[in-house]
């Protein structure tokens, strides 16, 4: 009788595990929408809900640097606004999985260690595309064109790039807190960085140390290059990050992602039992 040797899988098979387990808890949390269709259809109307605010509310006093109409520079804005918002909402999920014992049961089943946090990612990057959609089309009801076919889509991916970069962070601190009432922190943290950059004014028309705040925002690269891609006013002025938003819309997700998607594969795999 000759003894079979076990060979460990290969990093195309061991990629392809992890690929699956992935697809298989996205599916899971995608099949929780048809349960809350509810809060699926709160967080895709809340952006909208925000861009008629300040399109037809506020926007009438407000100038653009350089000239230009307010609303075609407000809806790039609000586009990579809606990106920033799924920070907290990722962060509510993971924290009630871990609430409710389930992430535990994950960490019980041979799966790869990777598969719950990209599987997260991966449902809720599907929820932004949908969200991203439905806001898309108000603005095109409200009247905004984009520039072009070509361009339109190239800002649609440094926008779910930037999205993806938010979801890894709200991953990793749902998983770092583990407790539901630090999620409202998050929440509130979230509304002052989103609104400290050049989403609904010009970096340009803040004062001095404002401006270099607003200006080096991870958000504010990703909302100047958009702008450009879509034929959106810019405003006038700006700094070194300013004249290379483009480079900053690629680079700060990026380096985020990288950064935050380790850290929560590390974190996931020394949650306690």
């Amino acid at each position: 009788m000759t003894a079979t040797t076990l060979q460990e899988p290969g990093p195309v098979e061991r990629a392809r595990w992890a690929a699956t387990d992935a697809l298989t808890v996205a599916g899971r949390d995608v099949a929780h929408w048809r349960r809350r269709p509810g809060a699926v259809l709160v967080g895709a109307l809340f952006p909208v809900l925000l861009l008629l605010m300040f399109a037809y509310l506020l926007g009438g006093g407000m100038v653009v640097p350089g000239g230009g109409d307010y609303r075609d520079f407000l809806v790039p804005g609000m586009f990579v606004l809606a990106m920033v918002f799924g920070v907290e909402a990722t962060m509510t999920a993971v924290v009630t999985d871990t609430a409710r014992g389930i992430t535990d049961r994950f960490r019980s089943l041979p799966m790869a260690p990777s598969a719950v946090v990209a599987g997260r990612c991966l449902a809720d990057m599907a929820s932004s595309v949908l969200g991203l959609t439905v806001l898309v089309a108000a603005a095109l009801a409200v009247g905004w064109r984009p520039a072009g076919p070509g361009s339109a889509l190239a800002a649609v991916g440094l926008l779910l790039l930037l999205r993806l970069a938010f979801l890894w962070i709200g991953i990793y601190l749902g998983l770092l807190v583990r407790d539901p009432s630090g999620v409202m922190a998050v929440q509130i943290l979230v509304w002052p960085f989103a609104f400290l950059s050049n989403v609904f004014v010009a970096a340009s028309a803040l004062p001095g140390w404002l401006a270099t705040l607003a200006e080096w925002n991870p958000v504010a690269g990703t909302v100047t290059a958009v702008r450009e891609l879509l034929g959106s006013p810019t405003g006038d002025g700006g700094g070194w990050a300013t004249e290379h938003a483009t480079l900053l819309a690629v680079a700060w997700p990026v380096v985020l992602t990288v950064v935050f998607a380790a850290l929560s594969v590390r974190r996931f795999q020394r949650l306690s039992a």
